[in-house]
């Protein structure tokens, strides 16, 4: 059983259309070109703002946000709230961005157009939880995550492995450090809360998706080892990195690196979406539906938080992590919707494209974060600024500011390659990880 979400206009102009969602997507609706609802722009439909409200739905949740639209969103007659500034203390002041569940048969009315909203369960052959083939070399450690269970106090307790520490945790998960009693490796486990587990039709696609992760192998990728999923409990073992995030190195520098250290850190991180671009991979879904082998995977998440420096003797490796991860669990439903990130941690680091394509992107919008990345290193802030702005609508609205007016020390052409980087409209200038990591290596830096 799958649900789908529609939207069918009940009244105005295109009254009957309807509009089908089967999958976790975002749809932007409004009069401007860019907008995946897009609405006439003649004289009939003037109090329908060009960005006019943003709908983020992961079937069979929807959740709606007005855009700060001149004549408002209403829902079932009432209109919701618009961003506005919470003052927070003498001085201080933080946008709010109110957002909205709806649930099915709520009326959406955007000017003289009323949108009904439906929420309808489809009926489907089922799924093989099991049906991917797992590698035929199993690991020791593939056996022993297979036994992990929690323990009275919900800690983990994993056979053959000791716990030593909760490295983090977030709205997906926990993550652990453990050691290996018999080679005292250490690695990293992740556990996905079972809450989010849910839908048996999710979890197939998702472990394809876990699939595609696992056969990344290159020095500059987090390694996947190994996965298990039993009683709604998700486990997951990672190669683990020793060193800090470069959010964390970031924090711990003044949120200042140096240009040699930023662009040695890029550079090498460039090798991972090269290689990750171009891999080939088990599981891509065709048009009829089917899956298939296919060619590269995007990571849709880079920025300072997802890049870790892991020391090996003396030597400094740069490595990406939860590569497809945290998109897969965009993609299939594992999520709930969310428009507005906390701390505007993701916003910052994705171009239009992403914005507006937000299933099928490509890897330019890897690199685009990449760049991004690097601006951040290199003075302390965003390419775009967001203080204080709807952040959706300044990622569609703003272009990046030239990073020379952040730091005025970043030698010219080194400059100018990173300000190529960041151009997104129309179209992102460098399409790969190679173009990019060569104009940098041209560079004076």
């Amino acid at each position: 059983m799958s649900v789908q979400v529609k939207l069918t206009i009940i009244q105005g102009s295109m009254i009957g259309k309807e509009f089908i969602f089967k999958e976790r997507t975002i749809c932007i609706i409004g009069r401007h070109q860019n907008c995946n609802l897009r609405l006439p722009t003649d004289e009939q439909h003037r109090t329908i703002s060009r960005y006019h409200c943003i709908l983020s739905i992961n079937p069979p949740y929807v959740r709606i946000r007005d855009f700060g639209s001149t004549n408002g969103t209403y829902i079932n007659g009432k209109q919701i709230g618009k961003s506005q500034p919470n003052h927070i203390s003498e001085g201080t002041t933080k946008m709010q961005f109110p957002e909205y569940d709806l649930k099915s048969g709520d009326k959406i009315q955007l000017g003289t157009i009323i949108f009904q909203l439906s929420i309808e369960e489809q009926i489907e052959m089922p799924l093989d939880i099991v049906s991917i083939p797992k590698n035929s070399q199993k690991e020791t450690i593939e056996l022993s995550v297979k036994s992990a269970k929690l323990g009275s106090n919900n800690i983990i307790e994993l056979p053959g492995y000791r716990i030593i520490k909760l490295l983090g945790r977030g709205s997906f998960g926990e993550v652990y450090l453990v050691r290996n009693n018999s080679t005292q490796e250490l690695i990293a486990l992740k556990r996905i809360l079972p809450e989010v587990v849910t839908h048996p039709q999710a979890i197939n696609l998702f472990l394809k998706a876990i699939e595609n992760t696992q056969a990344l192998n290159h020095k500059n990728v987090v390694k996947l080892k190994d996965y298990s999923y039993s009683d709604r409990q998700f486990f997951f073992t990672l190669e683990y990195c020793n060193g800090d995030s470069i959010l964390n190195l970031l924090e711990r520098c003044g949120y200042r690196l140096s240009i040699t250290m930023a662009v040695t850190i890029i550079i090498q991180a460039l090798d991972g979406l090269e290689y990750a671009h171009n891999a080939e991979i088990p599981y891509v879904k065709k048009a009829d539906g089917s899956f298939g082998t296919g060619k590269g995977l995007v990571h849709c998440h880079i920025k300072p938080a997802n890049i870790f420096l892991n020391n090996i003797n003396s030597s400094t490796v740069v490595k990406i992590a939860d590569y497809g991860i945290a998109k897969a669990f965009d993609l299939v439903g594992l999520s709930r919707p969310i428009i507005t990130e906390n701390k505007g941690i993701t916003f910052p680091f994705i171009p239009r494209q992403q914005m507006i394509d937000f299933k099928y992107v490509k890897p330019e919008v890897d690199v685009w974060a990449m760049a991004a990345t690097l601006y951040n290193m290199l003075t302390g802030v965003y390419p775009r600024d967001f203080v204080g702005k709807d952040p959706i609508l300044t990622v569609l609205q703003t272009k990046p500011i030239p990073i020379r007016q952040r730091n005025i020390c970043i030698p010219p052409s080194l400059a100018e390659v990173i300000d190529l980087a960041l151009i997104d409209e129309p179209e992102i200038y460098f399409k790969t990880a190679k173009e990019f990591k060569q104009a940098l290596l041209a560079s004076d830096f």
